[in-house]
């Protein structure tokens, strides 16, 4: 018993010296990050278009394509990578069939974001004909979030008590009633969760962009989904890729406004997520 305590306190001062590490190594990457970037920081840099010269280059179409690609992108992953987990958790049972989905979708969330670059340069660039659009980044981008999200949801709605389903099937209430009403309501706070993890991991990709053709650079802001579109992620590795230090300048000042645009996105989910925490 002696032995373990030790080993247990050990680890516990292990994790919190690897924790703060990695806290101070992180502070002190934004700190960097924002030193360079404030002197560029304006409204006009966020409202003017990329030039060619570092002092009148601007944001507006990357961020504009950001988020219109994420907004695309929840409206494609979410709904699909909520319904498939209730259906695998639900009614899929334990057979062979659900046993190798559910092996398949850990597998898929653990591959290569280039992997699905490729992917979707041949299925919707190629194949279905989208070209270098937001709607081919966008499907892209989906296939990348949709593993994350079936495992958040499926987690979530197992941490959910048997009793609950077991008292409404007392009330003569149906499966899908079950589903609908109880179990997903209590499961929510954790499908938000993965959610939020899901797309803060889609907003910060570049490789499966590139791969599929999107530009770098965009001197208009797309006005449908056949449009062709850039994203921060990219327009920031194109101002990197340049030699000239305004350009490093202008890259950190759109890793600043990356950063601020992913914290009001998450913190928005997180607010969500509480208020229905408390309403439970």
């Amino acid at each position: 018993m002696l032995l373990k305590r030790i080993g247990d306190r050990l680890l516990a001062s292990f994790g919190f010296m690897v924790t703060l590490l990695a806290l101070i190594a992180l502070g002190a990457l934004i700190f960097d990050v924002v030193r360079d970037g404030m002197a560029r920081l304006s409204w006009d840099f966020i409202t003017s278009y990329p030039s060619r010269r570092a002092e009148e280059a601007g944001i507006l179409a990357a961020l504009a394509g950001s988020m219109f690609v994420i907004s695309l992108t929840a409206l494609m992953a979410v709904p699909v990578g909520i319904a498939s987990a209730i259906y695998l958790e639900e009614y899929g049972g334990r057979g062979r069939i659900s046993r190798l989905i559910e092996i398949n979708i850990s597998n898929l969330a653990g591959v290569p974001s280039i992997i699905y670059g490729l992917l979707g340069l041949g299925l919707f660039v190629r194949l279905m004909g989208m070209d270098r659009s937001v709607l081919a980044g966008a499907s892209t981008l989906a296939l990348l979030a949709l593993p994350v999200i079936v495992l958040a949801t499926r987690e979530a709605l197992r941490a959910v008590p048997k009793s609950l389903r077991e008292a409404s099937y007392a009330l003569g209430a149906t499966k899908w009633q079950t589903t609908w009403h109880q179990v997903l309501p209590a499961a929510l706070p954790g499908v938000l969760t993965g959610v939020i993890l899901a797309l803060s991991r889609s907003i910060g990709e570049t490789a499966p962009l590139i791969t599929i053709g999107a530009l770098t650079y965009v001197p208009f802001m797309p006005n449908s989904i056949w449009s062709p579109f850039t994203v921060l992620p990219i327009q920031i590795f194109n101002w990197v890729s340049r030699p000239q230090a305004a350009f490093a300048e202008n890259a950190a000042a759109g890793i600043v406004v990356l950063l601020v645009f992913l914290i009001v996105m998450n913190a928005v989910a997180i607010a969500l997520r509480d208020r229905f925490q408390r309403h439970l």
